[in-house]
């Protein structure tokens, strides 16, 4: 190490981790728009060559790290008038780091798992917007905004704000259906035709068990919401299951799950719309198979789309292989 640099090699524990995540450990003071402005300019660099903020690391990797980086670390965080933490667990902290599926400066793209529900509501004392706001100090000291919802067991891509006019802009996105949504799900039964559009306008309907929607009956114009859907077949074992590929061109609560029920095709493991009965496999885990596979739109900011993809979580990837189906059919550019 000489005065002006020094290199720091990966330990073996902390293999596969993305580069800003090793920075955020080693050097807290360094935020996340500092660490891209010294990447950009080749001043931090691994094994001599300049990296993304999300390559992953390999264990005994060097990363070089200039002397800026530890000078005056007081100085650097009130100058980028980061507020402090805001009391969000470290366990809390590390969950929201290990979802973190893209980042830049102006948004976020976290990996939704299941169960843990997007915002608060009527008993729900951890969510995932509750978590950002405590993280605030992580994004810029600005709150992070959701710019979508998932439901609580819909796992996969959702996406987050970093600030005021970035949550402006993504909002316009998604109000204009420029954003192109692609879910992936196991449905009982095999939909025929093999293709389609479903366009059935959907009502709110609650019930003992939560919020749920249901078809729109007649008279009931004025409180319908316009829904559509469309709808292919990946592959299906027989009769009894299909992999589906849903896209909805509107955003309404539960749409995709009321949508497959009314054709007569629910999600296995939907306890609200008849999925949770009958399962196509004993083995199979009772958990709604729902997942938010894919998120392509066109970047605010940096031009281009933004093309965000998102492995399928655990239950689901268990019941592809029971099943014989292969999740690594599609890759990045999966439809």
């Amino acid at each position: 190490m000489n005065d002006r640099v020094e290199t720091i090699e990966v330990k073996s524990s902390e293999a596969d981790m993305r580069l800003d995540r090793w920075f955020r450990v080693h050097f807290p003071e360094v935020g996340y728009s500092y660490l891209q402005k010294l990447l950009r300019t080749g001043q931090v660099r691994v094994n001599s060559k300049r990296a993304e903020a999300n390559s992953r690391l390999e264990a005994g990797a060097q990363i070089r790290v200039p002397a800026v980086v530890r000078a005056a670390p007081k100085a650097t965080a009130s100058a980028t008038g980061v507020k402090p933490p805001m009391g969000v667990s470290k366990a809390d902290r590390d969950r929201i780091e290990k979802m973190i599926l893209f980042e830049d400066d102006h948004l976020l793209v976290l990996n939704k798992p299941f169960g843990l529900a997007v915002q608060g509501g009527t008993g729900t004392k951890k969510h995932i917007d509750g978590m950002l706001e405590g993280m605030a100090d992580r994004f810029g000291g600005e709150r992070p905004r959701l710019v979508h919802r998932l439901d609580r067991d819909t796992t996969g891509v959702l996406l987050v704000a970093k600030h005021r006019d970035a949550a402006a802009k993504l909002g316009r996105v998604f109000q204009t259906r420029s954003a192109a949504k692609t879910y992936w799900a196991l449905v009982k039964g095999v939909p025929k035709p093999p293709q389609g559009k479903i366009e059935v306008p959907l009502v709110k309907a609650p019930s003992a068990d939560g919020d749920r929607v249901r078809k729109a009956l007649p008279g009931e114009q004025n409180v319908a919401m316009h829904a559509t859907t469309h709808y292919s077949v990946i592959d299906r074992l027989a009769h009894k299951a299909a992999w589906m590929s849903l896209k909805p061109v509107t955003g309404r609560q539960h749409q995709l799950r009321a949508h497959m029920e009314l054709i007569g095709h629910p999600i296995v493991g939907d306890n609200k719309y008849g999925g949770d009965e009958n399962l196509p496999a004993e083995q199979i885990e009772n958990k709604l198979h729902l997942h938010a596979r894919r998120l392509v739109l066109p970047h605010p900011y940096a031009g281009g789309n933004l093309d965000v993809t998102a492995p399928l979580p655990d239950h689901m990837r268990a019941t592809w292989e029971l099943l014989g189906l292969d999740a690594e059919r599609y890759g990045d550019n999966d439809k």
